[in-house]
């Protein structure tokens, strides 16, 4: 067992008590989609399914993008939280804040082009269209408390407070939900109802985030010094870790959408095999999620405490577990693989492919582990250029194996890129670890 600074340790038990809320808080999230979906379902008219469906997309793909304020936070607060170094902490969380709370007041102010651009790029009906742009109209204003609870997300995570996170994620989708059957089956809001009961929700979750860190907050309230918190040196640091995860969360979304646009180029079937199978990763990505996290908030807190053997502990550990749930993933996905296909689609024709591509699945999680792991120890330790350089790399190489599998291999040459791009993104951040290392030894 590992002392950290702070009254921390590094073992077994400490590892799930970290994983473990992350873990139970992603199960929630595909709930309130799912309900979404019911609730338009009983509406009249059918183009309101598909109006929530891209407008949440639109959003999925906006918030996604400002997900280094939840990273970069986790990172500053973990080191701060690891060195004892109290002052600092409280800093970070008014300086992150404001950060927060300028960008979301921005994306209010920008939103509305973007969204109509947006919307112009898919092809979808008019119906369709105009239901979506009212959803999006509302939804928008969501954005200052969105961004503010990604940073009261961080925080909890680097203090190594995964509970609260479980409850605040919960009680988000718990409202979000209650409110849908409230406003379009009790009020008849339709469409505008479903983007309320978001609005209303992320405003709440806001608050809740504020009260579960009413103490850190308040202390830093009292300690707050203006030169200290937008000092620019600590301001440019801020901006410089979270442009470099930026820069690496475009090139993950780049790298997953160049997979579904070559896969459109293979036919309707194909798309719509691939669309099914990319739910093992979203499933795969639920339970790996939880351990990366845990090697964020240790592996960056022994990090800050310049403590080398807490710091390798916190690796082994978290990636002994995060590869036992791979290997489980990969054995549910090997034995029950026909059945999950079979609950997202009916059409013979796509199950039958799908069922062909299934055994890159299975590899998945396999292939996939190292990079999640990876990820929260750049992250914890603040080494995001380095990750930054590694993405980079990684999908150059990426882009170029395809253009030799896809004429070689089809679709399966599409997924053996889609695999050495997993295997890829590990050894190019696996380069950049011994100089973490020697760091955290003081060399």
């Amino acid at each position: 067992m590992a002392d950290l600074g702070g009254g921390l340790e590094v073992n077994h038990r400490k590892v799930w008590v970290l994983a473990g809320p992350i873990i139970l808080s992603n199960l929630s999230v595909p709930l309130v989609g799912a309900v979404d979906t019911a609730v338009v379902g009983h509406l009249p008219e059918p183009a309101a399914i598909g109006a929530v469906a891209l407008g949440a997309l639109i959003f999925s793909f906006l918030y996604w993008g400002f997900g280094f304020l939840r990273m970069g936070t986790t990172g500053f607060v973990a080191r701060a939280y690891g060195a004892s170094n109290w002052r600092e902490l409280s800093d970070i969380i008014l300086r992150v804040l404001i950060l927060a709370a300028a960008l979301g007041v921005l994306t209010c102010l920008a939103g509305r082009p973007l969204i109509g651009l947006a919307l112009q790029l898919v092809d979808s009906s008019a119906a369709v269209e105009a239901l979506a742009a009212d959803y999006a109209r509302i939804r928008l204003w969501s954005a200052p408390a969105v961004l503010c609870t990604y940073v009261f997300m961080g925080v909890l995570i680097g203090l190594h407070n995964t509970r609260a996170v479980f409850v605040l994620q919960l009680f988000l989708n718990l409202v979000n939900m209650l409110l849908d059957l409230l406003f379009v089956l009790a009020f008849d809001w339709g469409v505008q109802g479903v983007a309320l009961a978001s609005l209303i929700a992320e405003y709440l979750a806001a608050g809740l985030g504020f009260y579960l860190l009413r103490t850190q907050i308040g202390l830093a309230l009292q300690r707050y010094d203006r030169g200290r918190v937008l000092e620019r040196k600590a301001l440019l640091q801020l901006f410089q870790a979270n442009g470099n995860i930026f820069v690496r969360t475009l090139c993950l979304l780049f790298a997953f959408a160049y997979f579904t646009a070559m896969g459109a180029r293979q036919g309707d079937v194909i798309l719509a095999a691939n669309a099914v199978l990319l739910h093992f990763l979203n499933f795969t990505a639920y339970g790996l999620d939880g351990f990366a996290h845990a090697a964020e908030a240790m592996a960056g807190s022994a990090y800050g405490a310049r403590r080398e053997r807490p710091f390798r502990r916190a690796i082994q550990l978290t990636t002994l577990w995060g590869a036992a749930i791979a290997l489980l993933a990969s054995i549910v996905f090997f034995l029950l693989g026909d059945s999950i296909i079979a609950l997202f689609t009916s059409i013979d024709s796509v199950a039958d492919a799908a069922r062909s591509y299934l055994p890159w699945m299975v590899l998945a999680p396999l292939l996939s582990v190292w990079s999640f792991q990876l990820d929260g120890i750049f992250i914890g330790s603040g080494h995001t250029r380095e990750m930054r350089n590694a993405m980079v790399v990684s999908l150059l190489l990426y882009l170029a194996l395809l253009q030799v599998t896809i004429p070689a291999l089809g679709n399966h040459g599409l997924y053996l890129g889609l695999s050495l791009f997993m295997l890829l993104r590990a050894a190019t951040l696996l380069f950049y670890l011994p100089a973490i290392t020697k760091v955290v030894r003081g060399e």
